[in-house]
């Protein structure tokens, strides 16, 4: 008999079979090919359009070279629309895709389970459908080949990811259907099919129902039953083109591509890439010591300076929960630790994270803008001053509450040393906005390019002079952006498809027809959208409203001769309240958990603050030139 201690070395010496080493591949291949090819195409894009717009003014304009640099454009926008598609099964895995659950939660844990599996089931056969057409399509690409402008590539390896991009998808649905199988067993299964079958049946009953039935039909039912709206929008649209023929049923396909093969969109992950960067960077930190040096001495300085400093993210981030994420963590603990109520601290940084939105950059703007046809220049421009607004609004709150409950300030002198130290220490994070809208307004940029050039700037600030990025998160900066960039662009694709349809049978017509019909008066009608769009900001994630509401609102609104960029910013405002706003205030569930507080006495604590941002709102909504004066003068 052997020993213990024999029998372990022996364990220990024998070599794996070659099966066993297979199946770790395998597990490696499944865990991490997404990851690594999501890094590798979202570094490149960062590159490509870098280079581009620096190889333009450097080389073509400075140096006077004779440069062809269209290549990189077209090369970046297929990787864009390659790297979305792969980077929506890491969104699956993750459970992040943007969904409506205030009716859902009211369910027991059973029917929770039996709804995420209805979500899933209509997913794969969304999912489906466009492996399928997508297949039809590059097959057809193939027999009779076409090749792209600049590249030369054919087109049928370009439309591959169709195929390949939803095959993973699918293949990540099923996993998920097992895991829940095996988290709830057979049951939840049971009757998350069975419920999936029962909705799907109408549709192939061969029932005759008008096209705007059944695209709102499904759509209002499929969001409250949990599904992602980006798929809500997606398979309604589906299946009024099966049920209807509205429209051809391949068109889902080539749409899905399509419609993301835009460079204006490149900007969103470009953006989010910037403020992962930054944040993790440590951009964040240096921005708040140099916000609280200049307001940390009066009542209330370190709620003050917490203000400014999501209002310089917001500068960098172009999110309103990144901006929460990324200072929360740092403020909420120490304001705490300086005598403030902690639900008001918790609460004051939700409501400045909404700056986030309205400052530029920001992806509602991009998104408004790529559905509005509207330049996203001038409404980042648009943005500023109602962003500094809020952030002042926020700072005399902060003040008078302070000077209310005698919350000090730091007793430290103010020192033009320790201030011009901390600039000094915060130049290189100062230089972001700069940059970005110094890059559109000079004309040497698109916003795409000075997005792109952000995300460049932050990756080098992050790595060589701060050094807060390393081997070890970089990773999952990379890939994180990816996964949130994906949410918001399958989201856009979906809306696209669900929007054309809308044209089709001039719906958007019918409402403005319907509600000019109540007032012909500006004031009234723009009260009553400005109601509509926080009644939805209360249950909706703002980038899935701007694509839903932009197709309706903005042909009623232009009718009565509102400025398209004025309504933008009145739809971002709108929106960026929804944002602290329950029961979906995103930024007051970051800060629940960044705080640890419960979520209502955080919501309770915000009340003021969203009292002032809807003045703010109607101050923004009947003066106009709040958020047009800039624009005006640079244009």
């Amino acid at each position: 008999m052997m020993s213990a201690e024999t029998a372990a070395v022996d364990v220990i010496d024998t070599p794996q079979p070659p099966m066993g080493l297979f199946k770790r591949a395998i597990k490696w291949l499944d865990d991490n090919i997404e990851r690594v090819l999501l890094m590798v195409m979202l570094l490149a894009i960062i590159f490509l359009m870098s280079y581009q717009t620096l190889g333009r003014y450097i080389f073509v304009k400075v140096l006077g070279m004779n440069m062809n640099l269209a290549w990189t454009e077209e090369l970046a926008r297929f990787l864009f629309v390659w790297m979305t598609y792969l980077a929506v099964p890491i969104s699956i895995r993750e459970r992040n895709m943007i969904r409506v659950t205030a009716l859902v939660e009211r369910f027991s844990k059973r029917w929770q389970d039996a709804l995420w599996i209805t979500a899933d089931v209509l997913f794969l056969v969304l999912g489906g459908g466009i492996f399928y057409y997508g297949i039809a399509h590059v097959s057809m690409l193939s027999t009779f080949p076409q090749t792209t402008a600049v590249l030369g590539v054919q087109y049928a390896h370009v439309y591959l990811i169709l195929p390949l991009g939803f095959g993973l998808i699918l293949i990540r649905l099923a996993q998920d259907v097992v895991r829940m199988y095996k988290e709830s067993g057979v049951r939840p299964l049971f009757e998350g099919t069975a419920i999936a079958a029962v909705l799907m049946l109408p549709s192939v009953s061969g029932l005759q129902l008008s096209p705007g039935l059944w695209l709102f039909g499904y759509f209002i039912i499929f969001v409250a039953i949990g599904v992602s709206i980006a798929i809500a929008l997606g398979l309604s649209a589906f299946i009024t083109m099966f049920a209807a023929a509205t429209l051809p049923i391949n068109y889902i396909a080539t749409q899905a591509f399509t419609s993301i093969d835009n460079v204006t969109i490149m900007a969103i992950p470009f953006f989010i890439a910037a403020g992962t960067f930054m944040g993790e960077g440590g951009l964040s930190e240096r921005l708040l010591n140099l916000a609280d040096n200049l307001l940390g001495r009066s009542y209330g300085g370190f709620g003050m300076a917490t203000v400014l400093t999501c209002m310089l993210f917001a500068a960098m981030s172009g999110s309103g929960p990144a901006t929460v994420a990324a200072i929360g963590s740092l403020t909420i603990p120490a304001m705490i630790e300086r005598g403030y109520d902690k639900h008001f601290a918790a609460a004051l940084v939700a409501a400045a994270g909404s700056i986030g939105v309205m400052i530029p950059p920001s992806n509602p703007f991009v998104v408004y803008g790529v559905a509005a046809n509207t330049s996203v220049g001038d409404l980042f421009m648009a943005g500023i001053v109602p962003g500094i607004l809020v952030g002042v609004l926020l700072m005399v709150y902060t003040y008078y509450l302070a000077r209310k409950h005698n919350w000090h300030g730091d007793e430290k002198q103010l020192s033009a040393k320790y201030v011009l130290a901390s600039i000094w220490d915060a130049k290189w994070a100062l230089l972001v906005p700069f940059i970005i809208l110094g890059g559109i307004y000079s004309g040497m940029m698109t916003p795409t390019e000075s997005a792109a050039v952000a995300a460049f700037y932050g990756l080098v600030v992050g790595i060589f002079l701060y050094k807060g990025l390393n081997r070890k998160n970089m990773g999952d900066c990379l890939v994180n952006s990816c996964s949130t960039s994906a949410t918001i662009i399958l989201l856009m694709a979906m809306a696209n498809i669900f929007g054309n349809i809308l044209t089709l049978e001039e719906i958007p017509a019918t409402v403005a027809e319907a509600i000019l019909g109540i007032s012909s008066s500006q004031i009234v009608i723009l009260l009553f959208i400005n109601i509509l769009l926080l009644i939805v900001g209360m249950f909706m994630e703002a980038l899935a409203a701007i694509v839903i509401l932009t197709p309706i609102l903005l042909p009623i609104v232009t009718q009565l001769g509102v400025d398209p960029v004025h309504f933008g910013v009145i739809m971002v405002v709108n929106l960026a309240i929804g944002f602290i706003t329950p029961p979906v205030g995103v930024n007051l569930f970051v800060a629940s958990g960044v705080a640890n507080l419960r979520l209502e006495r955080i919501a309770k604590a915000v009340m003021p603050m969203l009292g002032l941002m809807i003045l703010l709102l109607l101050l923004v909504t009947y003066i106009p030139q709040i958020c047009l004066f800039l624009p005006n003068i640079l244009n």
